[in-house]
């Protein structure tokens, strides 16, 4: 049996009032709220991708989203250009984009998602973390 053992280090920086300085973390400004997803939908700025399965997606999906199984993310967003939009019918995102969200269920498959694309280089996309529970709760109002 190995054990491992790690530790985490940390330090709070004060401002010269004395208070200390807000930390972002990485995670917190890669996830989009309802009403930022909403806001964006009708100017077309967001490239939504669905990591659910097909079959979650034909049942019930936010508009304009684009169904990518999260067990095909990763050979998707490898793909060339042109073969990205000849499969999934919109083009492909590029890794400076700002405005790629991916959303789920609940939350989980789309922070696996993101983790992926960031390490592929999508460095700026996002996640919606309410998934498409919350976007069902929110439009039923």
């Amino acid at each position: 049996m190995i054990e491992l053992s790690c530790e985490l280090k940390t330090s709070t920086v004060k401002h010269s009032d004395g208070q200390p300085a807000p930390v972002k973390s990485a995670m917190s400004v890669s996830v989009v709220t309802y009403e930022q997803l909403k806001a964006m939908l009708p100017n077309h700025s967001v490239q939504l991708y669905d990591v659910r399965s097909p079959d979650e997606f034909q049942a019930g999906r936010i508009p304009d989203s684009v169904n990518i199984p999260l067990g095909q993310l990763e050979e998707s967003l490898k793909l060339p250009p042109l073969q990205f939009q000849q499969q999934f019918g919109v083009k492909a995102p590029k890794k400076e984009d700002d405005d790629i969200v991916f959303h789920c269920r609940s939350g989980k498959r789309s922070l696996t998602a993101l983790e992926i694309a960031h390490r592929l280089g999508f460095s700026k996309a996002r996640h919606y973390a309410g998934g498409y529970i919350d976007w069902e709760k929110h439009e039923k109002k």
